[in-house]
């Protein structure tokens, strides 16, 4: 996850038309509501895969640790999904550095039209900007929270799909090489370099998907996620749908109903601006200028993580998900 802040530019067109001339707008018909069954989201199952993650090491690109984690998540979405794609790539870290990424895509009712896609990066990051000890800068981020935090909730969502079965497709995207960007990069194109390259690429021709849900450092102790300008910019009905969900089943202290004045730059910028899928993004950012105090630094393992923000992101997502199947959005 990167500091840098994006300010959101919105142009407006206005049009006219002859006084004299109407012209019908037909909305496409609603689907019927279907009866809603919402399955328990279990946190001690996400907490666990949550805790394989951080086992491997810190999953810097280039290391075997990351070689592991990789194979370790296409076994867990190989379990759970009805379809699971490798996609392998390379890209240059902004010092020039050759990376080996790796895109894992998990599909569950692969051949359904109605889809929702839902992500996570997976990698970590080499260096710890924000180390509280200096001397621990290059040793890199162990990102229990970010990274490990949203990929071990939506292992443990494919899980529960599998078990409790859903009509609509699901996607499960795990993005890398998210985390090795440049700090206070001006435009932010050296982040997230594995969403860019699925957005461009994606692992099916034409791939579209409804709507999208970004998770990003879900899991900490105290989490606070605010209204992201991004997010409300390409999917302000999505953004409120959940956060009014979330208010209304009780984790108003987590789904905070506040907004952040600027965008943040993260995955789901590049699938909205690239791909075109209305995209969100669950993140912890109590406000624009800082992340939590474990960002970036020594401290991000398995010490800051609570079962009770995963229960609560996880239950919201569900609950968001069925009620999509229903037909309530």
């Amino acid at each position: 996850m990167r500091f840098t802040s994006i300010l959101l530019v919105f142009l407006f067109f206005a049009c006219s038309s002859n006084s004299n001339q109407s012209t019908a707008v037909k909305e496409a018909p609603k689907l019927e509501r279907k009866p809603l069954t919402i399955p328990q989201f279990i946190a001690d199952s996400a907490y666990q895969y949550i805790a394989d993650q951080v086992k491997f090491g810190k999953r810097i690109p280039n290391t075997e640790a990351h070689v592991q984690t990789k194979d370790y998540l296409v076994d867990k979405l190989e379990k759970y999904c009805d379809r699971v794609v490798e996609q392998s790539f390379t890209a240059k870290r902004y010092d020039g550095v050759s990376l080996q990424g790796f895109n894992i895509i998990g599909s569950i009712n692969p051949d359904s039209d109605r889809r929702l896609l839902l992500l996570a990066h997976w990698d970590s990051r080499f260096i710890a900007d924000h180390a509280q000890d200096k001397t621990k800068v290059n040793d890199g981020v162990m990102g229990a929270d970010d990274g490990a935090s949203g990929v071990g909730v939506l292992i443990e969502m494919a899980r529960m799909i599998r078990s409790a079965g859903i009509d609509v497709g699901v996607d499960i995207l795990f993005t890398d090489l998210e985390d090795q960007g440049k700090s206070n990069d001006a435009d932010g194109k050296s982040w997230c370099l594995g969403a860019q390259y699925w957005a461009r690429n994606p692992h099916i021709k034409g791939y579209r998907a409804d709507y999208g849900i970004l998770l990003d450092m879900v899991g900490a102790k105290g989490a606070k996620f605010l209204k992201e300008g991004v997010s409300l910019t390409y999917a302000p009905e999505l953004v409120h749908t959940v956060w009014q969900l979330a208010n209304s089943m009780g984790y108003g202290q987590y789904f905070v109903n506040k907004t952040l004045s600027n965008g943040v730059v993260d995955d789901h910028l590049f699938i909205n601006q690239i791909i075109g899928i209305p995209t969100i993004d669950i993140i912890n950012k109590p406000s624009n200028s800082a992340f939590g105090p474990h960002w970036h630094t020594e401290n991000d393992n398995m010490d800051v993580i609570d079962k009770d923000v995963i229960k609560a992101v996880g239950r919201v997502v569900t609950a968001t998900l069925y009620r999509f199947d229903a037909n309530y959005f």
